[in-house]
């Protein structure tokens, strides 16, 4: 049995500013909402996602998109895409930034399934 210590790199998409390239293992996910239409995603026509990661460092990249499923799309379907990275995160900058996703990828409820999967809070 071999052990593959291979990065896995993936490219996200920014709002405002060129995409990022990151190391998928650096930048685990924290906190995700996922949505498709139709019963079984592997037929779903459109999917959306909203997804947190953070960086040891503390940095957060919140990201999400709205793209054509593995059933395929009506001709002329447009999707889209945002982006932000937080230098010094605090979780009202992040639930700034999840929001200002859910809008962009045309699904503001999603923000609030999101939201409600990050981390807990001590207090």
């Amino acid at each position: 049995m071999t052990t593959s210590n291979e990065s896995k790199t993936i490219e996200v998409a920014m709002t405002n500013r060129p995409p990022v390239r990151i190391n998928a293992n650096e930048w685990p996910v924290i906190a995700e909402a996922n949505w498709h239409n139709g019963q079984y995603d592997f037929q779903a026509n459109y999917i959306r996602k909203i997804r947190v990661r953070e960086h040891t460092d503390g940095r957060r990249l919140v990201y999400g998109f709205y793209e054509e499923g593995p059933g395929g799309a009506t001709i002329g379907f447009r999707g889209a895409c945002a982006g932000f990275l937080i230098s010094r995160p605090d979780n009202d900058e992040t639930v700034s930034a999840i929001r200002r996703v859910s809008i962009i990828i045309g699904d503001e409820e999603m923000a609030a399934e999101c939201i409600a999967s990050m981390p807990a809070e001590t207090v």
